[in-house]
């Protein structure tokens, strides 16, 4: 007869393989960082079911803390050993901690930097996953695009324009992190693969017009799990999405208010008539003035 304590012993291994499987497949420590909106969540359609003023915020929120813990269970499902979520829509209070995973970590609120929705990222993560997110401002058959704030019409780098997608994936290159999956609309994800090429994508829903036609929600969080987990068991096929230095901001924005206020800020010039051109090798430096200069 085993000895209790041998028993002991071996139940005690059992329990940690499970909970840490990367250590079973012989795999380095896993750090994944997941960033979450909330335009993209399956069933979305008005920027009033994203607002905490809705009528229907309360069951969208859910939605939106069902699809970031369908990306965190994907990401244990491929051995992930850590696990950030950064809420990443408006106050940055939407996701219901007690809906995720309990091995996951949440940041919530916003700490004042320019990182903002990439707020945690740094270089000791391996990988990123964006969930929930949308196309940038003005893209048609897109759900409720917009880029940032609704003053913004366009965000422009070395004459590209960004959703935020883009500048996100820049900031996590500033680290050396790729992006390896996204979930959200149909306009979104084109946008995504034009910019990075090889990128994990899961589309929600897709635009007609204004409209959208979208996946029953367990359908999305099906289809998110199973994409993370493949595109982090893949995750040698993607690359840190980067852009030339130096970094060349053209802010375009809907008011003469906002454009000659944004002209005050050092470095800032006006290029146009409600255009705000600033450069910067550091693309942080570049965040600081676009959250100036958008106001």
């Amino acid at each position: 007869m085993p000895h209790p304590a041998h028993s002991l012993a071996r139940l005690l291994l059992l329990l940690f393989l499970l909970a840490f499987p990367g250590v079973l497949s012989g795999q380095d420590g896993l750090k994944v960082f997941i960033s979450v909106d909330m335009e993209g969540i399956s069933g979305v359609v008005t920027s009033e079911e994203c607002s905490s003023s809705g009528p229907d915020y309360g069951y969208f929120r859910r939605l939106m803390s069902h699809e970031a813990n369908a990306a965190v269970l994907g990401a244990f499902d491929a051995g992930a050993t850590e696990v950030v979520v950064r809420d990443s829509h408006g106050s940055a209070r939407n996701i219901l901690p007690d809906l995720l995973d309990p091995r996951a970590r949440l940041l919530r609120d916003w700490s004042g930097s320019p990182m903002g929705m990439m707020e945690g990222i740094d270089e000791t993560f391996d990988a990123v996953v964006f969930i929930g997110y949308h196309a940038r401002a003005g893209t048609a058959d897109a759900i409720i695009d917009h880029t940032s704030s609704g003053n913004v019409v366009d965000f422009a780098i070395n004459g590209t324009s960004l959703p935020e997608a883009g500048y996100n994936a820049l900031m996590a290159s500033h680290f050396g992190v790729p992006v390896v999956f996204l979930a959200g609309d149909e306009a979104v994800i084109a946008q995504v693969e034009e910019l990075f090429g090889n990128v994990g994508t899961f589309a929600t829903k897709g635009g007609i017009g204004a409209a959208s036609l979208g996946l029953h929600p367990e359908a999305a969080r099906e289809g998110i799990r199973a994409g993370v987990a493949d595109a982090l068991r893949n995750r040698d096929r993607f690359s840190p999405f980067t852009m030339s230095k130096p970094y060349t901001l053209v802010l375009k924005l809907k008011t003469e208010a906002s454009v000659y206020n944004g002209s005050f800020f050092p470095g800032a010039e006006r290029t146009g008539d409600w255009e705000l051109t600033f450069t910067s090798d550091n693309i942080f430096q570049v965040m600081y003035a676009f959250n100036v200069m958008k106001r």
